[in-house]
């Protein structure tokens, strides 16, 4: 069996940190799921779908996200809160030729308007030699790509959840 590919990406919410983590904390697994799903109207179901394109492909596979669990670091000795989400999501239907993914989302604050998102996850290439052989020449670039959009549209599902104050 091939070593896990780690990867790792963050991106910034202009929301405050108490209120991102009360939304992830109340309804994780709907944030997250919706986050995967392009069609709003598939907001809840079990089932999301993740995307990338690559060059003019767009490439795509529906996948069940799953909730490992949820915990909280206390702020302490100068160290900010961290709020940490363990999620991992697998293809539905050929589950085998795709990797399944293990992820931690982490959130904390960085100023009192703005919190900071990073996605840390670990994933195994499938098929054995042709699927590390197939890893290396392009399916690590799709795990990023999807990462990343993973992560972009976590973050635009949180700022429709948490509309900004009005002038």
């Amino acid at each position: 069996m091939s070593e896990p590919r780690l990867l790792r990406c963050y991106q910034y919410i202009n929301r405050p940190y108490e209120e991102v983590r009360d939304v992830l904390r109340s309804r994780p697994l709907e944030i997250l799921q919706r986050a995967t799903t392009s069609a709003a109207a598939r907001g809840t179901s079990l089932i999301s779908h993740l995307s990338v394109n690559i060059g003019k492909v767009e490439v795509g596979v529906d996948v069940r996200t799953y909730l490992h669990g949820i915990r909280e670091d206390e702020a302490a000795a100068g160290l900010t809160p961290v709020t940490r989400v363990d999620i991992g999501w697998e293809a539905i239907g050929a589950p085998t030729l795709f990797p399944v993914m293990r992820a931690q989302l982490s959130v904390w604050p960085l100023t009192s308007t703005e919190t900071q998102l990073e996605l840390e996850g670990a994933y195994t290439p499938p098929l054995g030699r042709a699927g590390k052989v197939f890893d290396a020449a392009i399916g690590h670039r799709v795990a990023e790509a999807s990462v990343h959009r993973f992560l972009d549209d976590t973050i635009e599902q949180l700022r429709r959840e948490l509309p900004g104050a009005t002038p």
